[in-house]
């Protein structure tokens, strides 16, 4: 009788090198890809950082007992683009650790993703690279001969949105690129609202910076011509920016001051309960010379609960949302309006839309759905290798 014995394939030891994680709530992916088991999950980031946009010094949290935390100081902490790690503690958590994989979660023109290419090579490990870059820039020559070198190291590149994988081929890179959001969206902490019908007063939210190339000016514009129209809603600003006075002399020359609710900074434990009282979430970003919507995560966070979103064009807000119909030209005030006023005027077709946010979440956007997606790449590259 013949026996038949069957391989135990070990899990991946995957090292993440980023400062994105610092936060718990983020963490959330990391505990997705460790509970599937099929890969263990490593992470050396710093053990404080300076969010110099933000005006504050954040912690390291540490929520998820599974994954492996490797905190050290940094130099040139708060600088994104130019922080590194102190060589001793990366050697202390690769040989801690042990990673099969090393995937950093930095631009290929940081600092800190050059400084792991430089591990990679000489340990023989596989590094992966997520980048958002969407802006063609101009770099001086030693930047440039940096990134190169990351290209030339990484023998995968994610990319977290088209524009970027376009810039990462054209700046010369051969290997394989796919496209993917850095994170998803816990599905239960935004977890949909049974709502049938619209607010009798429309409620138009907004999450973000109070900037301009958040457009924001354009839902006043949207907000004054349905009112002319004859319709009643209300709009839910929540965040702030350094725009924010002239927001708010906009409202007032728009005369929808007493339309608007400015809520100010939201904890991002909050969201969920102050994006339940939205009938839509709009996110108008404008393209400026330095900046495009790279993902515009806020989408579907609203996305989650089933609240149907509205975007312009700008950067990849058209390739998330996966809808014409709910996508409108950059400063176009007069066709983000027509959108608004179908929702009103059709509430089964705002519940459609509602529905399609919430299907569309699940299959592409969920914490899990991401981290099947990564163990599966993950292990092509690691058998292409071997």
């Amino acid at each position: 009788m013949s026996q038949v014995i069957t391989e135990k394939i070990s899990p991946l030891r995957v090292l993440f090198i980023t400062h994105t994680y610092m936060v718990g709530v983020n963490q959330g992916k990391l505990d997705a890809i460790a509970s599937t088991g099929k890969a263990e999950v490593g992470l050396l980031t710093p053990s404080r950082w300076r969010a110099i946009a933000w005006g504050k010094v954040m912690e390291l949290e540490t929520p998820f007992p599974h994954i492996h935390m490797f905190p050290t100081k940094v130099f040139f902490n708060g600088r994104s683009t130019v922080y590194f790690h102190p060589p001793l503690a990366t050697l202390r958590a690769l040989r801690n650790f042990k990673p099969d994989i090393l995937q950093v979660e930095q631009e290929v023109l940081a600092i800190s993703a050059f400084e792991m290419a430089v591990w990679a090579r000489l340990t023989g490990k596989t590094l992966v690279v997520f980048c958002w870059e969407n802006i063609d820039r101009k770099l001086p020559w030693y930047r440039s001969w940096m990134y190169k070198f990351v290209l030339n190291s990484a023998k995968l590149i994610i990319a977290g949105n088209q524009e970027g994988a376009d810039i990462i081929r054209r700046w010369g890179y051969k290997g394989q690129i796919e496209v993917m959001p850095q994170m998803g969206v816990d599905n239960q902490f935004f977890a949909p609202q049974p709502k049938k019908h619209p607010h009798q007063e429309f409620r138009i939210g907004f999450v973000g910076r109070l900037v301009h190339q958040k457009g924001v000016d354009l839902i006043l514009k949207a907000a004054k011509n349905l009112r002319d129209r004859g319709y009643s809603v209300k709009i839910i600003l929540c965040g702030t920016g350094v725009h924010e006075a002239e927001l708010r002399q906009e409202a007032h020359r728009q005369q929808v001051e007493d339309l608007v609710v400015w809520y100010g900074v939201v904890r991002h434990d909050q969201v969920p309960q102050v994006m339940s009282q939205f009938d839509v979430l709009v996110l108008p970003s404008r393209s400026i010379p330095t900046w495009k919507e790279q993902f515009g995560h806020v989408l579907i966070e609203a996305m989650a609960m089933g609240i149907p979103v509205v975007g312009s064009t700008c950067g990849e807000i058209p390739n998330v949302i996966g809808r014409p119909d709910l996508v409108f030209p950059q400063e176009d005030s007069e066709a983000l309006t027509a959108i608004l006023e179908r929702m009103i005027r059709e509430p089964d077709w705002w519940k459609a839309a509602g529905e399609y946010s919430l299907q569309r979440v699940q299959q592409q956007y969920t914490h899990e759905s991401i981290a099947q997606k990564l163990v599966n790449l993950w292990h092509q590259v690691v058998d292409t290798n071997t």
